[in-house]
Formats: C-alpha cells, sequence, structure tokens
C-alpha cells in the first residue's frame, strides 16, 4: 500500500523541506497536502522532491543545486493565492504546480505579475493556458481533450446507452462535465442525467437513485476519489450496473481502497502510464524499494522538474521570461515520461490519451477497442 507523508493539522503556508542557504537556487512546489486531495498532492511532493534531490546529486544545475519548498493550497484558489504569494516573498525562481487547476489559475496571475515561471504536471482546465500569461506550462492534455476522448469512447463502445453525467461543483469538475456534455450533443447524443453534488458529501443513495430512474448504463463521473468512491459503491447498491467512466482524478489507488469492489469495470482516462516507459524504470524501481509507487503524477511532476532543469541548461539563465521563451518554442528533450515538447501556448505539442481499466483493486492500461457494452461486460 503507498504510503502517504503525514503533516500536522496546523500547517505553516511554507513547508521548508530544503534550507535555501544550502542551495543556489529556491523553487516551489504547491499541491493539496491535507484534505480530500491529499493523496494527489503527494504524488507531486514526492515527484519534485526525487527530482531535485537527483539533479543535485550529479551536481546541479550549470553547477548550482536546488531547494525546493513545499505549500499546502488545500486545492482552493483563496489559499492558492497566499501561497503564491509567500512563494514570491521567499524569493523563488520558479514554481512546480499547482496540482489542481482551481488553485493553478489564480495563482499563474501573481507569478506572472512577479515574473515567475509555473509548471504545472497535473492543471488540465484549458483555462490554465487559455487565458494564463506567458508564465504557465503544463505536462498534461487538457480536460477537453480528455472530455473529448471521453465522449468518442462511449459513443463508439457503447452505442444506444443512455449516458448520465455527475460532477461535484468545482470550477475544474465542472467545467470537464460540461464539455463532455457538449461533446456528446455535438454528435446527437442527449445526456439523459447531469447533476451536480457537494464535495465532502457522505450519502449518495438518493443521486444514485436518480441515475437508475434516468435509465442510464454509463455514467460519466468527474469528481475526486473519495466522492467517486462513494458514488461507485451507492450505484451498486442501488442496483445499477451502469458503465462508470471518469477523468484522471480516479487513476489513484485511493480509488480503490475506498470503492472496494465497486471500483472494477470503471474507465478512467489518463496519459500513458509512464511507469512503464523505459526512461522511467530505474526511478520507478527506486520507488519500489522505497515501498512506494510512483503512479498517477508523481513521475509527471519528476519530468516539471526536469522541464525546469532543461530550459536552464539550454539558455544559461534563470530569467522565467526567457525559460518560457525555450520551453514554449517547440523545443524537445527527453524525460522520464519520454520526449517532451510544448507549444506556443503552454500546452503540450502532442497530448496522447490513454485508458485505464480498474479491475481487482487495480488499475491497468487497456485498449479501448477491445470493450464491450456494459451489458455485454455483465452477462454471465
Amino acid at each position: 500500500m503507498m504510503k502517504r507523508a503525514r503533516f500536522p493539522l496546523l500547517l505553516l503556508p511554507l513547508l521548508l523541506c530544503a534550507s535555501p542557504a544550502l542551495a543556489d537556487v529556491l523553487i516551489g512546489a504547491a499541491a493539496p497536502l491535507s484534505g480530500p486531495n491529499a493523496a494527489l498532492g503527494e504524488q507531486l511532493r514526492r515527484g519534485v522532491q526525487a527530482a531535485v534531490d537527483d539533479i543535485n546529486a550529479t551536481g546541479g544545475i550549470r553547477g548550482e543545486k536546488l531547494a525546493v519548498q513545499f505549500a499546502d493550497d488545500g486545492c482552493d484558489p483563496r489559499k492558492a493565492i497566499d501561497v503564491a504569494t509567500g512563494f514570491v516573498s521567499a524569493g523563488v525562481k520558479a514554481v512546480i504546480g499547482h496540482y489542481c487547476s482551481g488553485a493553478s489559475i489564480p495563482a499563474s496571475k501573481v507569478y506572472q505579475k512577479a515574473g515567475i515561471l509555473e509548471i504545472s504536471p497535473a492543471s488540465t482546465n484549458p483555462r490554465y493556458t487559455d487565458e494564463g500569461g506567458w508564465n504557465v506550462i503544463r505536462l498534461v492534455p487538457r480536460d477537453d481533450a480528455q472530455a473529448g476522448a471521453a465522449a468518442a469512447l462511449v459513443l463508439d463502445r457503447f452505442p444506444g446507452q443512455k449516458v448520465a453525467i455527475l460532477s461535484d461543483q468545482s470550477p475544474a469538475f465542472a467545467a470537464l462535465a460540461a464539455r463532455f456534455a457538449t461533446a456528446l450533443q455535438q454528435k446527437g447524443a442527449a445526456p439523459a442525467l447531469q447533476q451536480s453534488f457537494k464535495a465532502g458529501t457522505k450519502d449518495f443513495a438518493p443521486l444514485a437513485q436518480q441515475v437508475v430512474q434516468s435509465g442510464a448504463g454509463v455514467v460519466y463521473l468527474a469528481g475526486s476519489y473519495v466522492e467517486g468512491g462513494l458514488i461507485a459503491q451507492a450505484l451498486r447498491a442501488a442496483g445499477s450496473q451502469a458503465q462508470i467512466v471518469s477523468p484522471d482524478s480516479l487513476v489513484t489507488e485511493d480509488y480503490g481502497n475506498q470503492a472496494k469492489d465497486a471500483a472494477n469495470g470503471t474507465l478512467s482516462s489518463f496519459t500513458y502510464d509512464a511507469r512503464k516507459f523505459p526512461a522511467a524504470q530505474s526511478l520507478v524501481q527506486r520507488f519500489r524499494d522505497q515501498d512506494q509507487n510512483a503512479e498517477g503524477f508523481t513521475l509527471y511532476a519528476y519530468a516539471a522538474v526536469q522541464a525546469l532543469a532543461a530550459a536552464e541548461e539550454a539558455t544559461g539563465t534563470l530569467d522565467s521570461t526567457r525559460l518560457a521563451e525555450w520551453l514554449r518554442g517547440g523545443n524537445r528533450f527527453d524525460t522520464v515520461v519520454g520526449p517532451v515538447s510544448f507549444d506556443a501556448r503552454g500546452d503540450l505539442a502532442a497530448p496522447a490519451i490513454a485508458w485505464f481499466k480498474w479491475s481487482d483493486g487495480r488499475y491497468v492500461e487497456v485498449d479501448p477497442k477491445t470493450l464491450l457494452p456494459p451489458i455485454l461486460e455483465t452477462t454471465p
């Protein structure tokens, strides 16, 4: 089972993980290190720390060692602004994060004004780059890519099935659900049910009954692994065998721990499992040796630090404007998640969507062309 760092309830805005006095370059890293998304924030923390340690072990970047300050933004926009302001005061040269789009977007405005580059390994809301300044980069596909892929999957592999769309009320998940609905409607398929819920809800029996009454054979679930697991259990308890389809928020062991047997069959979109990439094998094994799992966004967080290092090596500067220009210039470089390059907006130049299916308490990458409609999958 994945081990997580535990933090006291009373957290300072910045969690100092390496003393700036012992290094030449200070960077910040922000993620939800407490609350319902803490397991996902731990993936970012783990990946960033490993990358910083590895870079320092080989002499740093152009001979300069890195130090990193971790901050808990709780995926909260107001707290993210406080974190960003703290990073600016601390003199960070760049920021890895934030994890949630709802935190990354407002924080990016603070960083832009202060002249600081922000590289997110996890924020997927299109607004992050569409409305962002010169200083934003992301290492994962946008929501519109994930939502479009999910709509195409549902229409192709589950034809004729009614679709229910469930999302929590956070801006990121609400936007993702809306884009999925739009993608369906553009193909002439109207959702049978669209319903939102509050993060922190414990009883999803009424929502499950709505899904049953709608006759939905597919449920698109845009929410965290906490509520996602409870919803999956509620659906099965209500007698629904609807196929659950989700974005990358359910690609974590914690969803399986929460949903238990109800997780079986869930399909989740994500980038390809970087743990299988040849470039990542030695790092993945090192995590295993430490009884840790390099799942989810762990390796993408590591790659975000590599992106920063590649830009600094190539430009010979710590000036964020020049670093961003180099990264957005289409320059291709190697990372643990494979060769990477970005477009002029700061998005991946060649995003790829993979599908993962939950079975027997774990998720495995699958070929969507082999998937069967839910009525066939549940037939004895």
